[in-house]
């Protein structure tokens, strides 16, 4: 989340702080973003919003904080949210390993078998973002042409075949991992027999009113007038501002990356980090993910969050990534501020959630 130095001036000119508006306005000028919208909640005081632009140019709806954007791995948090919600009800145990947590007869090898469910949410099990073979090199290739979704093989039961020859690395540091996730996936469904659209929905969206947010977009009303994804730093070969198809899954990798929703219900959901909700389970749940399990200045691991440190500053945060979608939901618990970002544009430049966060702080 370091600002890239090409672009302090987005941040303050001559010394001066940019506003919101001058902020995101050079930015979507500089990276020719359709539409973005920001939130921001400073020392638990009534959300604000700031939207602009538009979700495409065929349909020209304008964004405002009820608009639907593709959050990419987002979804990893609320995913892991409902596994440490299930934990905290005794179904299951952080010290679970895969040996036990997949279906008897599935060929894992010695290390695989040692992994248990919290490495796996923190992203210290070892096992490393994607598969390395040319299947997947070929997917990716296609993708910088296309837009389409190369995680294909991931999202099916295939995904544990890659399990039976896993070589862990000497360290445990964090390694981010989809694979991980769709193990996760997998692994929710066996268990439970629900679906995390059904587990995330009985366990967290109705319980905090999210009532424009699921892993089944379709469904909800707003999906028609849905910010539609576009070319931005990626796909490589495909000109940036210029439209790319939304990426669907329907198996394991659907709490890794499926997830839709808008800014008003994600601002109140980061909220609920840091002030109670009136739900013990969920307080507690959301005071678990925050602990640092493998601590250090910069990306600490928490469960699907991380945090970094600036002095005595820290932020809490997750960052998405899909298809033509940029995202971020951030907080600093101890002066109560939280901040969110979408944008329907796919830009590595994810900087304004932190830029803000450390400016709120001062005030």
């Amino acid at each position: 989340m370091n600002m890239p130095s090409s672009e302090v001036t987005q941040v303050a000119q001559n010394g001066r702080a940019l506003s919101v508006d001058e902020l995101v306005t050079e930015y979507m000028q500089t990276k020719q973003v359709s539409g973005m919208v920001v939130a921001v909640i400073q020392h638990n005081g009534p959300a604000k919003f700031y939207c602009y632009g538009v979700t495409d140019a065929k349909n020209h709806y304008p964004i405002t904080p009820d608009t639907l954007f593709a959050l990419g791995s987002l979804s990893k948090g609320i995913t892991a949210e409902v596994i440490t919600l299930l934990v905290n009800e005794g179904r299951l145990h952080w010290d679970d390993t895969l040996d036990t947590l997949l279906p008897p007869g599935t060929l894992l090898s010695a290390d695989a078998k040692k992994i248990t469910l919290l490495q796996l949410v923190t992203h210290t099990s070892g096992l490393p973002r994607q598969p390395m073979n040319l299947l997947s090199l070929e997917h990716l290739v296609s993708y910088l042409r296309d837009g389409e979704n190369f995680y294909q093989d991931l999202d099916s039961d295939g995904v544990l075949n890659y399990l039976s020859t896993f070589n862990a690395p000497l360290t445990h540091e964090p390694r981010y991992s989809n694979i991980g996730y769709a193990v996760l996936g997998y692994i929710l469904k066996y268990k439970t027999g629900q679906s995390i659209e059904t587990l995330s929905a009985q366990k967290i969206f109705q319980p905090l009113e999210m009532d424009n947010a699921s892993f089944d977009p379709e469904s909800l009303r707003t999906f028609p007038q849905r910010a539609l994804g576009h070319a931005g730093d990626q796909p490589k070969f495909i000109a940036r501002g210029a439209l790319t198809p939304d990426w669907q899954f329907s198996n394991n990798m659907v709490g890794a990356a499926s997830l839709y929703s808008d800014a008003r219900d994600l601002i109140e959901y980061t909220r609920a980090h840091f002030s109670s909700t009136g739900n013990a389970s969920l307080d507690k749940a959301f005071a678990d993910v925050t602990v640092d399990y493998f601590p250090r200045e910069k990306e600490a691991a928490n469960i699907a969050w991380i945090t970094d440190t600036y002095g005595q500053q820290k932020i809490t945060y997750q960052v998405g990534y899909i298809g033509g979608y940029s995202s971020y939901i951030g907080f600093d618990k101890e002066n109560q501020n939280a901040v969110v970002v979408l944008q329907n544009s796919f830009n590595w430049s994810n900087y304004i959630g932190h830029a803000l966060l450390k400016r709120i702080a001062q005030k």
